[in-house]
Formats: C-alpha cells, sequence, structure tokens
C-alpha cells in the first residue's frame, strides 16, 4: 500500500526528528482536548512563511541574520554567499526546526509569533532583534497566525487506545514486549510502566503515552515516521536503528498496518 522509503529520505527524516522533538508544554498544547495531533503545512510554509524571514526591515536586521548563527535561537540555515532565498533540502530543514517555536492551532501560544511582537499588541518582551509588529493585524503576523492556525487535525486518541497501543504489550516471540524496553525513562522512552499485576494502561495514563508518542510521529506520512520505521526491517523500507530489534518484516505486516491507518487519519467506526 505505502511505497518504500529511501535511505537517503531516511538519513534526512533523521536529522529532522531530531530538530522536530519540542517540550513537554507544546506537545501538551498539540493534542487537543478532543485527543487529536495538529500538523503543520510544509508547502504553505514554504511559500508564504519562509519569505517572511527574509524580508529586510528598516531599522532592524533581517531574521535570517540573527537566526542562522547557531545556538538556541537559530532556526535558519544560513544563506550561501549571492543567495537571496533556500532550496528544498533547506527549507525542510529550517521547517522541522523552527516546528519547536510552534503551539500548532495557537498562535498566541507560539513564540515565533509573539517575541516580535510589541508587548502592547500582546506580545512577550522577549527578543533581542527588536520588535517587528505593533499589532496583530500586520499583514507578516496574520500570514504566520493563519499558517499556525490552520495546521491540521490528523490522529485520534480513541483510535490509538483501542487499536494501537495494545501493540506495545503484544508479548513477541525472540523479542521483549515494546513496552519493557520503552518504560524506562531516558531519549527512547514513550510509555508509562505497568503497574505491577497490569496488563493494560487506564484512560489517563493512556492519555500520558498519547502525548509521549507524537514526538515519534509525522501526522499523515507513516514512512516519514520514526514509530513506524525503526521496527520496520530494512529490506522491507525501514531504517536501521531500533536496539530492540526489528518486528515487521513488512509493510503488510497487520501491526505496521494498523500503526499507518492510525498515522493516516483513521478513527473508531
Amino acid at each position: 500500500m505505502f511505497r518504500h522509503i529511501s535511505y537517503a529520505t531516511v538519513g534526512v527524516f533523521a536529522i529532522g526528528i531530531c530538530l522536530f522533538c519540542v517540550s513537554a508544554k507544546i506537545l501538551r498544547a498539540q493534542s487537543s482536548s478532543n485527543g487529536q495531533l495538529r500538523s503543520l503545512d510544509y508547502s504553505e510554509y514554504r511559500e508564504t512563511v519562509e519569505p517572511i524571514f527574509l524580508e529586510r526591515r528598516a531599522g532592524n536586521a533581517r531574521c535570517v541574520v540573527c537566526h542562522s548563527r547557531g545556538g538556541g535561537n537559530s532556526f535558519l540555515e544560513p544563506l550561501a554567499p549571492g543567495r537571496d532565498s533556500y532550496d528544498e533540502e533547506q527549507s525542510l530543514r529550517n521547517f522541522y526546526r523552527i516546528q519547536r517555536l510552534i503551539v500548532p492551532g495557537r498562535p498566541l501560544e507560539s513564540v515565533l509569533l509573539m517575541n516580535p511582537l510589541t508587548e502592547e499588541a500582546g506580545g512577550s518582551h522577549w527578543h533581542a532583534g527588536g520588535k517587528h509588529w505593533e499589532s496583530q493585524d500586520d499583514p507578516e503576523w496574520r500570514r504566520l497566525a493563519a499558517w499556525v492556525d490552520n495546521s491540521a487535525v490528523t490522529v485520534d486518541f480513541e483510535f490509538y487506545r483501542e487499536r494501537v497501543e495494545p501493540i506495545f504489550l503484544h508479548r513477541r516471540a525472540g523479542n521483549a514486549r515494546c513496552v519493557v524496553c520503552h518504560s524506562r525513562g531516558g531519549g527512547n522512552s514513550f510509555l508509562e510502566p505497568l503497574a505491577p499485576g497490569a496488563t493494560g494502561y487506564d484512560e489517563e495514563q493512556s492519555f500520558r503515552n498519547f502525548e509521549r508518542i507524537q514526538r515519534l510521529v509525522v501526522p499523515a506520512e507513516p514512512l516519514e515516521s520514526v514509530l513506524l520505521m525503526n521496527p520496520l526491517t530494512e529490506e522491507a523500507g525501514g531504517s536501521h536503528w531500533h536496539a530492540g530489534g526489528k518486528h515487521w518484516d513488512s509493510q503488510d505486516d497487520p501491526e505496521w498496518q494498523m500503526l499507518a491507518a492510525w498515522v493516516t487519519g483513521q478513527t473508531l467506526p
């Protein structure tokens, strides 16, 4: 059903995943009250948002001047000498990095929009590069807000709890259950530890798992989601990572298909 991914694409995505991981606050904000995840549109970013960062400004440096120098406030690639725009690969890297400054669906909680906005207009008091927008009616601010606000809702909590989460508790011949390794804490942990004697999670635990697992998922893109690619064999198009071994020999495996259905937006009947 899904085309195989190239090793080059996996490599590019591995970089993107590192940049895409966001703070716990943002992960909570991404989950709406009905338990769904919002995702940002790359094409809209490249066509309407990225040019804002390259715009020359009276009295202030262009965004790219300060935000491509490296360090914690850097989210843009440096422009090559003589260039005034980015190629596709650079734009994609910018897109991944910038997501740590965004709460999809919530412009007024997104650092990218609030820091360059004056306090009088509702912005924050931060931004060493000065204030670029004196009003939320500024055309640039509204363009950014529209992009953030129009993010698409794609993955569903109820489907996750009923169809996806049981996969992580399933006993596997020759391999530990997912929950054994992925509930120990550390960077690869996304599940709650099971209580002694428990065979599943209560709703609150499941929701915390749902929030954590979002850093491993690219909504609508199974082949770019670490959750699906790491346990899939390389011969089937997966990555070479996953210390816990490979669980799926094919993208037609029922578990892989169930995860792919969830990532592409399927809900319960």
